[in-house]
């Protein structure tokens, strides 16, 4: 039997502990002993990168934001749907998760974080959205489990009234920012269509073949806005 070998430790500002772990090939990051991502599940991370990023491919000089780096998956999804000019803006809390990711022997983001059109910000997200209004032509939040946070309480903010609409104020007209969510969530669809969004739910697999879903609600600025 192959062992599970434990391979870094993080603890993000509010103590919350997260430990990095490889398993026959594949790298898995847990909290408190809970899986919260891993390389044989992240078919809907890429999802989430092409539902914002698709639609900007024929763009000129599109500057898009992804908030939480993960292990990867949607930066790369985003960087392959998005053209040469594109600005990708990557805000990542906890810095040994971008440590992880550049470190050459782990295979997962390195070459990504080294494209040209890549600028890492080792920061709160919810500071980049205040301090970047009018900035982006598309946002894709994965930072946590959903409105109900797993990693850090601080996540929880990005999912109320107040953190929506630091999201849609970072927006230009007809942008869209799209969160990722493990579960169906109304009362959070519902905020955003209160926040003046329109809103596109999709159901997408953790694998590409099988597995649970999650969900992933995309909400568009009016172009006109």
């Amino acid at each position: 039997m192959k062992q599970t070998e434990r391979l870094g430790e993080a603890v993000t500002p509010d103590g919350t502990r997260l430990t990095l772990y490889r398993h026959d090939g594949d790298y898995t990051i847990r909290v408190e002993g809970t899986d919260l991502m891993s390389t044989r599940r992240y078919h809907s991370e890429e999802q989430l990168a092409e539902l914002v990023c698709k639609p900007l491919r024929d763009a000129q000089a599109p500057s898009v934001l992804i908030g939480g780096l993960g292990m990867g998956f949607t930066l790369k999804a985003a960087l392959r749907s998005l053209p040469a000019d594109a600005r990708v803006v990557v805000a990542e809390l906890v810095g040994e998760i971008i440590e992880w990711n550049r470190n050459p022997e782990y295979p997962l983001a390195a070459e990504a974080l080294a494209d040209p059109r890549v600028q890492v910000r080792h920061d709160d997200v919810a500071r980049v959205l205040r301090e970047s209004p009018g900035a982006f032509d598309g946002i894709m939040l994965d930072v946590d489990n959903g409105a109900h946070a797993l990693t850090t309480g601080g996540n929880a903010e990005l999912y109320r009234m107040n953190g929506i609409r630091q999201a849609i104020a970072a927006l230009r007209p007809g942008g869209r920012v799209a969160y990722w969510s493990a579960d169906d969530d109304p009362h959070f669809a519902a905020l955003l269509r209160e926040a003046g969004l329109t809103v596109h739910i999709v159901k997408a697999r953790a694998h590409a073949t099988s597995g649970g879903k999650h969900t992933l609600l995309v909400g568009r600025v009016p172009p006109g806005a």
